[in-house]
């Protein structure tokens, strides 16, 4: 059996293909399985505590793994070897980052492909490799328009007093905002960027008010202009694609920042990734040799 995996901070779905005809056997959904801000027994406790990739671990022969924190050899070797000691009966496993998925999901030919989920990255594949002008450094110092710099404006304006009343009060009835326990949240946890980012879902389920869609319009319009704005000249010739919930979501707010800048529209919004991969390979056989 083929195991694919497309894994942010968040969350990691899994999907199991038989190995002849690419059906899929199963789905599956863990919690995010990220290296760069899990440690290997954390990684560890996640399969083990999912019953059903122990279920299959011995009849998983090739793993195809897209994750957030695999763009560099350390946080892809940790995954290789806690992956090695699970399936024992592995051919092969690829360790590739998230941003290869989301480019294969829009297109195995040249494009500009923009992220924008928990986090947010953007880059030009060239048709073999993956070219990015602005190094991605994380939730902390970027992920400008992700699900956590829409959480994290949020707050601030809930905090600083600036949000309206009426925003005031669905908030603070849909979550609790104790002082400590956000601050326990956003400095003691593992992953404060999860957290943050369950805050946009408040946002997009205000959309209609003139606030919400000012702040979501604002960190869309930060996310062009840090971002998108580097691959201008590549833009001129291929097509733009925006992967991820937060992207598909926003889909009418970017129509409308980009045509503010005078920029092409994209080509497809694609909010779940590893579904439209899935599709590729079933619609061409060989399209997974190739590509990975």
């Amino acid at each position: 059996m083929i195991l694919i995996a497309d894994s942010g901070s968040t969350k990691c779905d899994w999907i199991l293909l038989e190995s002849l005809d690419y059906n899929i056997v199963r789905r599956i959904r863990t919690k995010g399985v990220n290296p760069s801000v899990l440690k290997k027994k954390d990684i560890e406790n996640i399969l083990e505590n999912c019953s059903e990739l122990s279920f299959y671990k011995k009849l998983v022969t090739t793993i195809y793994f897209f994750g957030a924190g695999c763009n560099n050899k350390k946080g892809s070797d940790k995954i290789k070897n806690i992956f090695e000691k699970k399936f024992t009966n592995l051919s092969k496993i690829a360790i590739k980052e998230d941003l290869m998925l989301a480019v294969f999901a829009a297109s195995s030919k040249p494009s500009v492909v923009c992220i924008l989920g928990t986090g947010s990255n953007c880059c030009f594949f060239n048709g073999k490799v993956i070219e990015q002008k602005v190094k991605a450094m994380g939730y902390i110092l970027m992920d400008e328009g992700s699900g956590n710099h829409l959480g994290k404006e949020l707050l601030k304006s809930y905090y600083y007093r600036s949000l309206p009343e009426d925003l005031k009060f669905s908030l603070e009835k849909e979550f609790k905002l104790d002082d400590d326990m956000v601050l326990s949240k956003l400095y003691g946890s593992k992953m404060p960027n999860k957290y943050l980012a369950q805050f946009a879902r408040f946002l997009f389920e205000n959309i209609e008010h003139p606030y919400a869609k000012e702040m979501i319009s604002s960190c869309i319009g930060n996310f062009i202009d840090r971002q998108l704005v580097n691959y201008k000249n590549e833009l001129n010739e291929v097509p733009l694609y925006f992967i991820g919930s937060v992207g598909y979501h926003a889909r009418d707010i970017i129509n409308e920042e980009l045509r503010k800048r005078k920029m092409k529209p994209p080509e497809n919004f694609i909010r779940r990734p590893l579904k439209a991969f899935i599709e590729s390979i079933k619609e061409d056989r060989l399209f997974l040799k190739e590509v990975v």
